[in-house]
């Protein structure tokens, strides 16, 4: 009865949102958590972090190279970048710490970027880098921002990197979504927002959740056999994008948002413990896999699905620069 009792109290609070995604949910869940789980030995992986310069990238840059693996820490803006690694060489005792300078919305510095990448096998890829513009933006190639940064840029990295994880024996691609994207459903309706007014919280949770399915489209892909493809969320992590970007809610929550570390434990897992291993497809939270819709009325068709890899495809095949305005 105890069991049954504590059991309800725990779906309670965490159909709640505010005591699960928050910090309390955090220690609530991680008290089921193996601490062995995270006594990995990463020696020999090469493991590749996007929007590694700060947050829940820093923090699971630096907790892979603490584990001994090769990591490239991919970040846009060359003075954070640089910045960064010095702190997780400092902090990991590492040398086996690289920076790569890469804007994961511009695809053509995608595909530059994966072509001279120095390393023959890559076993880990991590999708992290985000963006919440308050004003529509465009890519170099003319995209949204948001769907360029979310979107377009991992769909297309991870398949130029495709013959480098098909080189490692257990190869792991992790995709850092959010809670933000159970708000939104699966929709390319004015995708590009060039009709509707523009909303930058939509824009990310719509892409949010387009990288949730993302994460299942390339998992059932047979292209990707043998390559466990995951989303998760972190919950809410005080980070420095959300101070920027959302500095309403960061106020209003100080004091229960998890920390970057929290929010990157997830991430940790699932590209480097052995209990992980072989997991394909799912959403992940606080180390648990979860349904990925709350509310009924986000589920996706087939045929919707099916659109958005076939827009993701259409989208990154090679093509000539955007010519842009005089």
């Amino acid at each position: 009865m105890l069991k049954l009792l504590r059991g309800g109290y725990h779906r309670l609070l965490d159909a709640s949102i505010l005591f699960s995604f928050d910090r309390s949910g955090y220690h609530r869940h991680s008290a089921r958590f193996d601490a062995g789980d995270l006594d990995a030995d990463l020696g020999g992986r090469v493991c590749l972090v996007t929007g590694a310069n700060s947050g829940i990238g820093l923090h699971t840059s630096l907790a892979l190279a603490e584990r001994g693996a090769t990591v490239w820490m991919l970040c846009r803006d060359p003075q954070r970048g640089r910045q960064a690694l010095r702190e997780v060489r400092r902090r990991s005792g590492s040398r086996r710490v690289h920076l790569g300078l890469l804007d994961i919305s511009d695809l053509a510095a995608v595909r530059r970027f994966a072509r001279g990448l120095d390393t023959p096998r890559v076993d880990v890829l991590v999708h992290n880098a985000g963006v919440l513009p308050d004003a529509r933006l465009l890519s170099p190639q003319g995209h949204e921002v948001t769907l360029a940064t979310h979107v377009l840029g991992p769909w297309l990295l991870t398949r130029e990197l495709l013959p480098r994880l098909e080189a490692s024996r257990d190869a792991r691609v992790v995709i850092v979504s959010s809670g933000g994207m159970y708000t939104q459903r699966l929709s390319l309706d004015d995708i590009e927002w060039r009709r509707r007014p523009y909303d930058g919280v939509a824009a990310y949770a719509q892409t949010k959740r387009m990288q949730v399915v993302m994460a299942q489209l390339l998992a059932e892909d047979a292209d990707f056999l043998g390559i466990a493809v995951n989303a998760m969320h972190p919950g809410w992590a005080d980070t420095p994008a959300v101070r920027t970007s959302l500095p309403r809610f960061w106020q209003a929550m100080q004091g229960r948002l998890r920390t970057p570390a929290q929010g990157a434990d997830t991430v940790i897992w699932l590209a480097s413990s052995a209990a992980a291993r072989g997991s394909t497809g799912q959403f992940w939270f606080d180390r648990a896999p979860r349904s990925p819709h709350l509310l009924p009325w986000t589920r996706e068709s087939a045929a919707e699905r099916a659109a958005l890899r076939a827009f993701c495809e259409r989208q990154v095949a090679q093509r000539p620069p955007r010519k842009r305005a005089a």
